[in-house]
């Protein structure tokens, strides 16, 4: 091989190689942070570094890779005389079932919530067609932050039309879900909700007011809730903490 080929070569190997190992840590990593969020590591401490590429049959430079990117998420910190430890914890968000953020977390702490707007307002265009409203209906509009165990978590803006709405002004929005409130107010259980589920960039107010880090992604789901007849009663715009919340949700297949 000319000595000119094989320089250029070279190069082209090592950058293949660490694009290589690259890859296999952010696929321990994957494999990792599902142990961890589901408890599969006893008192929270990750096994040693050689026994870790053992089980997963990857290189010690792998597995300290992935171990970084763990770190980078907060999800462990490495600990003097210890080893690698578990210190975040995800909360469970089911995508199977309409509920709302206290009934969802109730096993896992008390969820809170500060009022930061309340009010009728004029609808936005988009708002308007979405809850089946005449163009400039009033609706009433909530900002909530909600924190869990007084971490904030997520935040939430509703629009609800007013003939509904209006039943919530005055009613205890600091500590009681709107879907409980809703509940309430028509004299029956929710019906369906249509949501969609994507990352969105943190604008600066959102990550200042959730205490994110800056340039985070935050997770966003927009749902449309409906009264067991169809009609449109609540639109959402949810923005939660990516770093603090797991979605799941049970999926069937027809054929």
């Amino acid at each position: 091989m000319p000595a000119e080929h094989s320089q250029t070569a070279r190069p082209v190997d090592a950058a293949r190689r660490r694009r290589l190992r690259a890859d296999q840590a952010r696929q321990l990593a994957d494999l990792l942070r599902r142990q961890i969020l589901t408890g599969g590591f006893p008192h929270g401490v990750l096994p040693l570094e050689d026994a870790i590429a053992t089980d997963y049959r990857a290189s010690r430079n792998t597995v300290r890779q992935a171990l970084d990117l763990l770190r980078g998420e907060q999800l462990v910190e490495r600990r003097a005389g210890v080893g690698t430890v578990v210190v975040g914890e995800k909360y469970p968000h089911a995508l199977d079932r309409l509920q709302g953020l206290a009934e969802i977390l109730r096993e896992h702490g008390q969820v809170t919530n500060e009022v930061r707007t309340v009010g009728p307002v004029s609808a936005p265009g988009p708002v308007a067609h979405r809850l089946g409203l005449p163009e400039h209906s009033d609706v009433l509009c909530i900002e909530r932050l909600r924190r869990l165990n007084g971490l904030p978590l997520s935040l939430d803006l509703s629009y609800l039309p007013m003939d509904v709405g209006g039943d919530l002004l005055g009613r205890d929005l600091e500590n009681t879900d709107v879907f409980r409130l809703l509940e309430a107010a028509t004299g029956g259980p929710l019906g369906h909700a249509e949501m969609t589920l994507e990352a969105v960039n943190a604008d600066a107010h959102s990550a200042a007011v959730l205490q994110a880090p800056r340039g985070s992604a935050v997770l966003m789901l927009e749902r449309l809730t409906h009264l067991p007849d169809g009609r449109p009663v609540d639109l959402e715009f949810i923005r939660f903490r990516g770093d603090r919340i797991t979605m799941s949700g049970v999926l069937r297949r027809s054929v």
